[in-house]
């Protein structure tokens, strides 16, 4: 039942992920990407300041004994989760002024391929079964997002490297969410991480007021949805679960983003998409199955 719970949480973090693509393609037509990115993560942290006191109260007046807070823990994993999503959020933003948002989509969720991959250096095992899940995802991802020749372009590059910087924020997450609250740390990581932002967009140009205003629809989604409930849901989902099995369930980002196409554009999916749906959702059923029970530690 507890595992079960975590999977919910971190499908509907896919599925708000999923429709956040297009909310972050708006809003690069009128600020830059670090002005968003600021902003973006600012909402976060400010969204979750009433979320931390209303759970603090509840639990006071249920007379819920509170979690100990190891503040050490605290400050190190929100300055590495905050730096981590920074960079991946800054990447993929530039990468999406010239990259096609299918594309982007299918490149950014590769971080199921490099989670299990750095996780060999963190002294974690991979399993066969774990493996073939692997394998099976990204051909589905691939036939899901991908329509025409592959053709990589500077857009595409940052986009690839943001995939590997949120590898590193799951692995990150994975650490630390065994010794401090997830919501604190969420929260943590947004103000890191809103600094580090507001410093970048310092460099490069602060937006005008006119520009701003035009993009508070897609920054007040992106910030308090894709960051403020997404985010804070995948930290407190990734809580004793299998990292690569998260990064596999997290990927479906995609197939939801295109449901919501279907829902609210009237765009229909094809019979290849389908099928890449199809093996997204056939490899996490395999990384259910119980081919070696024995074998309990491994990602």
């Amino acid at each position: 039942m507890f595992e079960f719970r975590q999977y919910l949480l971190l499908f509907i973090t896919a599925t708000i992920w999923g429709s956040g693509f297009v909310a972050q393609k708006l809003g690069m037509s009128f600020i830059s990407p670090f002005a968003f990115t600021f902003f973006r993560t600012l909402l976060g942290a400010l969204f979750l300041i009433p979320v931390i006191l209303f759970i603090r109260r509840y639990r006071q007046k249920h007379q819920i004994k509170p979690q100990k807070i190891n503040k050490r823990y605290l400050v190190i994993g929100s300055l590495c989760c905050g730096f981590f999503l920074i960079l991946s959020e800054s990447l993929q933003q530039f990468g999406l002024v010239t990259a096609d948002v299918n594309k982007a989509s299918f490149i950014t969720s590769l971080y199921m391929i490099f989670v299990p991959i750095l996780g060999i250096f963190l002294g974690h095992r991979i399993t066969l079964k774990i493996v073939i899940a692997v394998i099976i995802s990204c051909i589905g991802l691939y036939f899901f997002c991908i329509k025409d020749e592959i053709v990589f372009e500077q857009g595409d590059l940052l986009v690839f490297l943001c995939a590997i910087g949120f590898a590193c924020h799951i692995l990150v997450i994975a650490y630390f969410i065994n010794h401090v609250n997830g919501v604190i740390l969420s929260c943590g990581q947004f103000f890191c991480a809103s600094f580090l932002g507001f410093l970048m967009m310092c460099f490069t140009g602060f937006p005008s007021s006119e520009n701003l205003i035009k993009c508070i629809p897609a920054l007040l989604y992106a910030g308090i949805m894709s960051n403020g409930v997404a985010y804070t849901l995948q930290i407190v989902a990734q809580k004793g679960i299998n990292p690569t099995v998260a990064s596999l369930i997290l990927s479906l980002e995609s197939v939801m983003g295109a449901l919501f196409g279907i829902m609210f554009l009237n765009e229909v999916m094809t019979v290849r998409e389908l099928s890449g749906a199809a093996l997204m959702f056939t490899a996490i059923i395999i990384t259910q199955l119980k081919l070696n029970p024995s074998r309990k530690n491994s990602v």
